[in-house]
């Protein structure tokens, strides 16, 4: 035991600045995550503030089935599949083209431009891009119906038509990421060995072939594990940006789950249902995930667990 403990103080002393860098992390989560997971517990009873989350009446799953029998419940589960699965599967393949276009140019100014301008909009404000949104597609002055009269087209209130918001959307959660999430694909590729090139251009191969049958095969690990992370969000859309778009409106084709939850907990003060609502789609979330990692894993070899 006491060897046990002078070994964890030497790694602790080795690895004591990493370990800082690491404790505000931990603490968040430890705060925001694991403390409030009591409160679960409201998701089967009959919570009134005041009484704290072990008061109330036992109610079972009363909520649960309240919320499937809704006449929102199938609304709200394709809204939410859809707003999640569609920028995945129209930008999940961008930022890795992206990266191969990125470590193919050889003018190290444009390249670091090329960087920077597609990295910027990650680090935006969601409240800054949903009112670029709203002004850009506005029907009055909007960039956008501004170029349609141009051009003799009728101009469209997009933000008030429900066929338009998934677009919308989709195109904007592409925009802001793409950029950013090409880095880890370009320290991928760049860590690939450079012989390995010099002998497939000895070999006479093309810059498709090359792309093919070496890069993608390379990377291959880091697109798989990055696949199941995404596919382990599908179901948690981002909150504020969904809230800061739509409207009754469009609430047909933009209202999903975080926002039901927030309309009948926070606004509706339901706080039981909307607790076991939250609660059906994180374990929603954990079936894709566990899921996924087992197909994954008998098809690649390759898992995050």
């Amino acid at each position: 035991m006491g060897k046990k403990s002078i070994s964890l103080m030497k790694l602790i002393k080795r690895d004591k600045y990493l370990l800082i860098m690491f404790a505000p992390v931990f603490v968040y989560y430890v705060i925001f995550m694991y403390i409030p997971m009591p409160g679960v517990l409201i998701a089967f009873k009959n919570f009134t503030p005041g009484h704290g989350i072990f008061g109330g009446d036992w109610v079972g799953l009363q909520w649960f089935a309240q919320f499937v029998h809704s006449i929102y419940f199938w609304r709200l589960l394709r809204n939410t599949f859809l707003l999640a699965f569609l920028p995945l599967l129209f930008g999940f393949g961008i930022p890795i083209l992206f990266a191969v276009c990125i470590v193919e140019i050889k003018n190290q100014v444009f390249k670091r431009f090329a960087q920077t301008i597609t990295y910027l909009p990650h680090f935006i404000s969601t409240v800054v891009v949903a009112g670029m949104l709203i002004n850009f597609l506005s029907p009055a002055d909007g960039i956008v119906n501004t170029l349609l009269a141009r051009f003799g087209m009728e101009k469209v209130n997009f933000m008030m038509e429900a066929g338009w918001f998934r677009t919308i959307f989709t195109s904007s959660e592409i925009w802001q990421s793409f950029g950013f999430s090409s880095i880890i694909y370009i320290a991928a590729i760049m860590s690939i060995d450079p012989e390995m090139y010099d002998s497939g251009k000895i070999d006479g191969v093309s810059k498709f072939q090359e792309l093919w049958h070496l890069t993608l095969p390379s990377i291959k690990p880091t697109i798989v594990i990055l696949l199941l992370l995404s596919l382990g969000g599908i179901m948690s859309v981002g909150f504020e940006k969904v809230y800061l778009l739509y409207n009754g409106a469009t609430y047909e084709t933009a209202d999903v789950l975080s926002t039901y939850v927030y309309r009948m907990g926070i606004e509706g003060q339901n706080y039981g249902f909307a607790t076991a609502v939250g609660l059906f789609n994180s374990i929603i979330t954990f079936v894709l995930v566990f899921t996924v990692n087992r197909i994954t894993r008998r098809m690649t070899n390759m898992s995050l667990w």
